[in-house]
């Protein structure tokens, strides 16, 4: 039987550092056949699951681009359970009567119209004209759509940049209790 040595923290074990631990740490490993890399990425093995695969970086992106959000329901069904998204989704804008200052009043700062410009719309675009062409654009250019592709993730990431500069500024117009 071996005999422990004196650790270096004095018997304070407050002195460790987090993670510090002695024993093996488990990895759980990419669920895809052959893979040796750690499984970190969730994904559901059926629309609604609860049950997950662990998939590596790169399996999960080749598992997100061929998922399908309606897969396994008809039509009626699908366009039920988007009206029941759009329907909850909704419910929190203001109400059009409310909008004192809206777009297109002059309102707009530099980096605003730099990033509607980014996104390729006027300066007088509603906020729901900018969600539409993020997600639009942002699909085209997606790193798990375009892998491997260093100017499609630039382009991403200024795309999504943009949307955050947007979004902020829309919470800031609605928090004042002026936005639409």
């Amino acid at each position: 039987m071996a005999r422990q040595g004196r650790s270096s923290d004095w018997g304070f074990p407050r002195w460790r550092g987090y993670g510090s631990a002695r024993e093996a740490v488990n990895v759980r490993l990419c669920d895809r056949a052959g893979c040796n890399e750690p499984g970190n990425c969730p994904a559901p093995k059926s629309p609604n699951s609860p049950d997950r695969w662990y998939f590596c970086e790169k399996h999960a992106a080749e598992y997100n681009a061929g998922w399908d959000y309606f897969a396994g329901l008809d039509k009626e069904e699908a366009a039920a359970r988007e009206q029941a998204e759009r329907r909850t989704n909704e419910g929190y804008s203001d109400s059009s009567w409310k909008a004192w200052a809206g777009p297109g009043d002059g309102s707009r700062s530099r980096d605003e119209l730099r990033a509607l410009e980014a996104l390729g719309l006027d300066p007088d675009a509603a906020f729901e004209d900018v969600r539409k062409a993020w997600r639009t654009r942002a699909k085209e250019v997606h790193p798990d759509v375009r892998p491997g592709d260093a100017q499609a993730a630039e382009e991403f990431q200024k795309l999504q940049l943009a949307y955050e500069v947007l979004r902020a500024a829309e919470e800031r117009r609605t928090w004042k209790g002026s936005g639409i």
